[in-house]
């Protein structure tokens, strides 16, 4: 057996399949997936966004791998800005987003690739880029997952000639691409072989850099090519906890998807002892109740006022947790776009990977096939209001890849897409495993809860009683009548020591696969 691997779209995992089975270990075959992903789910990544990987080298340190979107270094004049409204059906809620050249941040994606080949991986990047090249060239057929995710924020991809040149229907001229239509980016295809003989260079200095600074200063952006020069990948310390006798290592400041998820669990430490089996009332009370008070900590503890070197600090503060583990005890009761990509290998190598490019900001880099990202014409990742941002800083996120180190070594790797719920849906597959010994397919695929803002989302498949009983409690909740992406898209592999028993599970939520081979 040579690894496992457990992503959102088939023709991702398949390319990830394909490098470890030519001999590349886990972080060549994350890479090769994120790639394929750009062609596969195209809403979701994009090399003009950015991410996160949490890498559990199988000699060395654990550490995250920050290469997510940057702030400019100056705001483009107000009368100026090209900033433009966008409104996005989920069917349920519509939703104002934000495109246009103004709402880029500057791309980490390219770095973070050539950093972690160099680093971490085997393989010469050449080959590394071959299945997304060929994918590129020949197609992939549209799933009826991606579909939707198209139809959501079809505004957006529908905005701009160079978006549409790439996503309008081949058959039905003027439409979004639909279910079944094969989706082909022949320019992104040459820029990874480009890319792959000249390096970084070309995107960050080169002839990439200089076209995107000429658009934005022409066209009312805040990019330059400063801010692309100056990018860098950061190598952080990952946040690590004790949970249930497991290390559980995840996003450290300044994100704080992590941050909230450690919060969680130091509640849930004080009474997982007493933990009914999976989904009574004493199981969901306390975990809804400490997804509650998880959501009143972030605000109590100004979390998105705070310097990112003093977040953890804050919200894990002794002093703080023990008011709300009394608030535990006082409680006797019983839409973005994310993807992930979890990759072990035989040789006890693990590699988590998030990644976002927001909904795009309509504007493709002319002959690349890229789509840069929107980020700051996202309401969520900008606390302070639009166009209030300070200026060259990493950008916060909810992304929080993950792995649990448990007694004995077994190793998982996990994380999810869904904006504010990426945290909650990570939270509750850490619980099944660790509280639960859930197998892990069991895990990512048994039913959710989210409770935020006083809404409770239930999803079914917790039973008539536990449903009733959280319908009575929670006057303020929603019963979903299936699964839905809403709840997260957790994918995870999981391996034994020494290469034994590797297995992985793609969230159906999210159109998930997992191979082992």
């Amino acid at each position: 057996m040579k690894g496992a691997v457990a992503a959102g779209h088939p023709a991702t995992a398949e390319a990830a399949e394909a490098i470890l089975r030519d001999g590349g270990n886990a972080f060549d075959a994350v890479l090769a997936a994120m790639l394929a992903a750009c062609v596969a789910e195209p809403v979701l990544c994009s090399l003009g966004g950015g991410g996160f990987l949490l890498a559990h080298p199988a000699r060395g340190e654990t550490h995250l791998c920050d290469f997510f979107a940057q702030t400019p270094r100056r705001q483009p004049p107000e009368d100026s800005r090209d900033f433009i409204p966008v409104l996005c059906d989920f069917g349920t809620v519509q939703q104002e987003f934000h495109i246009g050249l103004a709402s880029m941040a500057t791309p980490g994606l390219v770095k973070g690739m050539f950093e972690i080949s160099e680093r971490l991986g085997r393989m010469p990047l050449a080959r590394i880029i071959e299945p997304a090249v060929q994918l590129a060239r020949e197609g992939v057929a549209l799933n009826r997952l991606q579909a939707y995710i198209f139809q959501v924020v079809g505004p957006i991809y529908m905005s701009t000639k160079g978006s549409r040149r790439i996503f309008e229907s081949k058959s039905r001229p003027g439409e979004l691409i639909g279910e079944g239509e094969l989706v082909t980016n022949p320019d992104f295809a040459d820029l990874l072989e480009i890319l792959a003989i000249e390096g970084e260079d070309l995107f960050y200095r080169g002839e990439i850099a200089a076209r995107i600074d000429a658009d934005c200063q022409a066209g009312g952006g805040a990019l330059t090519r400063a801010d692309l020069e100056a990018f860098s990948m950061e190598r952080r310390v990952p946040l690590e906890l004790e949970y249930g006798g497991a290390r559980v290592f995840t996003n450290p400041p300044p994100s704080t998807g992590g941050i909230l998820i450690a919060f969680a669990l130091e509640m849930m430490k004080e009474i997982r002892s007493g933990l009914d089996a999976f989904g009574s009332a004493g199981h969901l009370a306390p975990l809804i109740n400490i997804m509650g008070l998880t959501n009143e900590a972030r605000i109590e503890s100004r979390l998105h006022e705070t310097a990112p070197e003093k977040a953890a600090e804050r919200l894990l503060n002794p002093d703080l947790l023990a008011v709300y583990r009394d608030r535990v005890a006082d409680h006797p009761r019983a839409h973005r776009g994310t993807t992930h990509i979890s990759v072990v290998d035989a040789g006890g190598n693990a590699a988590s990977l998030t990644l976002s490019n927001g909904e795009g900001a309509g504007y493709i880099i002319p002959g690349t096939g890229v789509m840069l990202n929107n980020m700051l014409g996202e309401e969520d990742i900008n606390p302070h209001g639009f166009h209030a941002w300070p200026t060259d800083s990493r950008l916060s996120s909810m992304m929080a890849p993950s792995l649990i180190i448990e007694p004995g070594g077994r190793l998982t790797a996990m994380g999810s897409g869904g904006s504010n719920r990426i945290r909650t849906a990570i939270l509750q597959v850490m619980i099944d495993l660790l509280d639960f010994q859930m197998p892990i397919a069991d895990a990512v695929e048994s039913p959710r809860v989210h409770f935020e803002r006083g809404l409770l989302n239930i999803e079914p498949g917790f039973g008539e009683a536990a449903e009733a009983v959280m319908r009575e409690d929670y006057p303020e909740h929603e019963l979903w009548t299936d699964r839905n992406l809403f709840f997260g898209g957790v994918h995870a592999v999981r391996v034994e020591p020494r290469g034994r028993n590797l297995e992985g599970a793609g969230d159906p939520r999210r159109g998930g696969v997992s191979l082992t081979l």
